[in-house]
C-alpha cells in the first residue's frame, strides 16, 4: 500500500453511453452511487460533471480500468485512461486506474440482492460499478496515472 491520504474521492465506471459516479469516504472505507453521467461517444457531459465536482469537492478522481482477464487492455481501456487524462486536465486533481475486472458482474449481483431484499428503486448498475471500483480503490489506493 502506498502513502495515499485522500478523505473524499469520486469513484466512475467508464463507458461510451454513461458512466457511473460514486462519491467515497476514506474515513469509512465505504461509496456510495450517484446518478450516471450521460456520454456521447464517450464523451462525457462536461457540465453534469462539473457540478458535481462543485458539490462533492473531491481530493482525487478514481477511473475504474476494464482490463482482460489476461492483464491485457482493450480498446475501452484506452478509452478509459483517455478519460483519466481528460479529468486531470479538466480539474487539475489526481487521477488514479483502479483495475475494475468483474465490477459490473459484481455490481449486477449486488443489485440482484438487493432487489430480493427491498421494493422500490434501485441505483443504476454503472454506478453501482463505481462504488465497488471506489470501495476497492480506498481499500488499496496505488499510484497507478492514467
Amino acid at each position: 500500500m502506498t502513502d495515499v491520504s485522500f478523505q473524499r474521492v469520486l469513484g466512475f465506471d467508464f463507458g461510451t453511453k454513461r458512466i457511473g459516479v460514486a462519491t467515497a469516504q476514506a474515513v469509512t472505507g465505504t461509496a456510495a452511487p450517484l446518478a450516471p453521467v450521460p456520454a456521447r461517444d464517450g464523451i462525457p457531459a462536461w457540465e453534469k460533471l462539473d457540478a458535481l465536482l462543485a458539490e462533492w469537492q473531491p481530493e482525487a478522481l478514481v477511473v475504474g480500468l476494464p482490463l482482460n482477464m489476461d492483464d491485457s487492455e482493450s480498446e475501452l481501456s484506452h478509452l478509459a485512461r483517455k478519460f483519466g487524462r481528460r479529468l486531470a486536465a479538466r480539474y487539475r486533481l489526481p487521477v488514479f486506474m483502479c483495475d475494475e475486472r468483474l465490477s459490473s458482474h459484481a455490481a449486477r449481483g449486488l443489485l440482484m440482492d438487493l432487489q430480493d431484499r427491498r421494493r422500490g428503486k434501485l441505483p443504476a448498475l454503472d454506478s453501482t460499478a463505481a462504488v465497488l471500483i471506489a470501495e476497492a480503490w480506498l481499500a488499496d489506493p496505488r499510484p497507478l496515472k492514467p
